[in-house]
């Protein structure tokens, strides 16, 4: 081609592609909603509004939607529902969830757009004044017939319904929210999922036919949108090599403790060992003693019971960063009226506590912990369905909190998931309980079908499910082992050792270190270079972790891959120190300079590379960053310009080294 094609013919190509005919183009160019802040939606928001409005319009009434947790389904949801709003071809849409959490995000967020047309169902009632309606399934169902509201209005009554979480019940048969969806089953049902439920008594695909569009975990890592993650998987011996009491033994209360071998699956369950739990506790402050004791942390617990155990022995194990706040450490589960109350500012990235959360599966789904930066797993994990969840709530990059990646710390061996080739595989219809042993039984329903304000109870088994436990607390834990894994570019966890792996990724985009010093000292941003090679799975904290924390980014690159002696960042300072090149600036250019130099010793060349340096301290003391560029400077090309010099200047002997 000679020139680029103009949008008219590109508009043809693409009616020709996805045949839309004229009847249908009208809703098909419905525009999306404008933010006037200046939010779009991402690329493959786009491909999944496009591929559910096209397949509305061409008569398919049941649409499937999976996107991965932390990839924005409730903004996708809602330029879904404006664009067919504003068509038309929609004037009375329910949105439908079981959790409160979710409706009320939702409500203030995402939707809130829609404004005075849009209400949440309360009360027992489905105001027909409204034509947005955003509802829990147990606020307009029940057991009884008379909790049934959603049968007050007519079968026609709404035109368009969205499911959000929809594996987490609507396709079952017998459940509460198919009985809801069987009787407006006029309507055009769109489900969204990151998990699509699968098995022998469940199938979202059954029910809502193939994915209209799919975008996963993998895909939105290898994008930058979906923040990759790092497993420290321990063994405990009690869990590996079991454990048996001697014969006659009792438990703490007096119970004669049955005389068989416990393992991993009975830690917990059956069998509690507080010295167990004080050892996960403790190595669970280790790391963010040694990473940041502020980051936002989940522990998923067996059940209520195993919460509020871990919840007292992280305060035990915490010491003054617990006594200095109550909230530091807090279990959130489906009984506890206070933990519930945190929620909203757990996950709020202004709040600073709570910093830890127990729970048991409360937080699985729903919740956006954004700054959520640590996962534990002391829950043993049967289900893809919930382990997606589970790390779901780690996904999500938060670049004004500096949250770019997370970690998942497992003691029971859930994430040998990830090898499976289901974790982020196509989905597929189990045909019967022989395909798929593990199968669970019908889904029932959570929280109170009587109270519409509840719905956020835990599900199932949080409670403990009533059976004895045997608790003891003689009995010692150890590790046994540790290993370190990382997720590389291919979606799987690397199992080789991260250093092998980094080396061989780097030295596969430069092929000599005199190649990659030229492309860095060339570099106007050596941040650039950073990301790129972020985007191929090499992590510069986790290399710091193999290496040392003292070296900067260039000295952990070309040690790791060629070999290079490192030096650390303080040592690379004190060389230019010495060679008093800040002479030839005026005093408050060389002040700013040698603060930026430490800044450098201290936190690396992305801290000095970020504009809001100069918004920190000692900077705030010279003035302002305007004050800083111009007076100091001259302006923000030659300020721009005296940082590169500085740059150059610590890596000048790069070259020599």
């Amino acid at each position: 081609m000679d020139a680029f094609p103009d949008p008219q013919t590109l508009w043809q190509r693409y009616r020709r592609f996805h045949q839309i005919t004229e009847e249908e183009q009208s809703l098909v160019q419905q525009p999306y909603h404008i933010d006037a802040s200046g939010k779009e939606p991402r690329y493959y928001q786009v491909e999944a509004i496009n591929r559910t409005v096209e397949a509305v319009a061409k008569g398919q009434n049941r649409v499937l939607l999976v996107m991965a947790t932390g990839t924005g389904k409730t903004y996708t949801t809602f330029q879904i529902i404006w664009r067919l709003w504003k068509a038309g071809t929609a004037k009375r849409i329910l949105f439908l969830a079981d959790r409160n959490i979710l409706i009320d995000q939702t409500l203030v967020n995402d939707f809130k757009p829609f404004g005075a047309a849009m209400t949440k169902i309360k009360n027992r009632k489905i105001d027909p004044a409204y034509e947005i309606h955003l509802g829990l399934y147990q606020a307009i169902t029940g057991t009884d017939e008379a909790d049934k509201i959603f049968k007050s209005v007519s079968r026609d009554f709404f035109d368009l319904i969205v499911i959000d979480e929809c594996h987490r019940g609507s396709a079952a048969e017998d459940s509460a929210w198919r009985e809801i969806l069987d009787y407006f089953d006029s309507a055009v049902q769109v489900g969204m999922t990151a998990t699509p439920k699968e098995t022998e008594y469940v199938s979202n695909i059954t029910y809502f036919g193939d994915p209209v569009y799919t975008y996963t975990l993998k895909q939105g890592i290898e994008d930058g949108f979906l923040a990759p993650y790092k497993v420290i998987r321990i063994d405990i011996d009690l869990d590996v090599l079991g454990w048996t009491p001697p014969p006659g033994m009792v438990d703490d209360l007096g119970g004669l403790i049955e005389d068989r071998e416990y393992n991993r699956k009975d830690m917990d369950r059956t069998l509690v060992l507080n010295q167990r739990t004080k050892l996960v506790a403790e190595r669970v402050m280790k790391f963010l003693q040694t990473t940041d004791p502020m980051s936002k942390t989940i522990i998923f617990c067996e059940d209520i019971d195993h919460a509020e155990r871990m919840r007292k022995a992280i305060v035990n194990a915490a010491g003054k960063l617990a006594r200095d706040n109550s909230k530091y450490v807090m279990r959130i589960t489906g009984d506890s009226t206070e933990g519930k109350a945190e929620l909203d500012r757990f996950i709020d990235p202004e709040e600073p506590y709570p910093v830890i959360a127990t729970t048991s599966q409360l937080l699985t789904t729903g919740v956006d912990a954004k700054t959520c930066k640590l996962i534990v797993i002391d829950r043993t994990i049967n289900s893809m369905t919930m382990f997606k969840q589970i790390i779901g709530r780690g996904t999500r990059i938060d670049e004004d909190n500096n949250k770019f990646f997370f970690t998942i710390m497992d003691f029971k061996h859930a994430t040998a998931l990830f090898r499976d080739d289901a974790f982020d595989g196509p989905p597929i219809v189990i045909l019967g309980p022989d395909d798929d042993p593990n199968a669970p039984g019908p889904e029932e329903p959570d929280g109170d079908p009587d109270d519409d304000e509840v719905a956020d109870d835990d599900d199932d088994d949080d409670t403990g499910g009533g059976s004895y436990k045997f608790v003891v607390s003689g009995v010692t834990a150890r590790v046994l082992n540790e290993r370190i894994e990382y997720v590389g570019t291919d979606g799987k966890l690397v199992t080789e050792s991260y250093r092998d792996y980094a080396r061989k990724q780097i030295a596969s985009e430069y092929q000599s270190l005199d190649e990659f010093i030229w492309h860095w000292n060339a570099s106007e941003r050596k941040q650039a270079i950073i990301d790129e090679l972020e985007q191929r799975g090499v992590i510069l904290a986790n290399l710091a972790e193999t290496v040392g924390k003292d070296f900067g980014d260039f000295d952990l690159l070309v040690h790791v891959a060629f070999g290079a002696p490192p030096l650390t960042r303080r040592e690379r300072a004190e060389k230019v120190k010495k060679r008093n090149y800040f002479a030839k600036y005026g005093d408050k250019a060389r002040a700013v300079l040698e603060a930026l130099l430490e800044k450098y010793a201290d936190e690396g060349v992305e801290t000095i590379e970020d504009n809001k340096v100069l918004r920190l301290k000692p900077f705030t003391q010279l003035g302002t960053p305007t004050e800083i560029i111009r007076g100091a400077f001259g302006g923000k090309a030659a300020y721009e310009a005296a940082l590169r010099e500085l740059e150059d200047q610590i890596y000048e002997q790069a070259s020599n080294e």
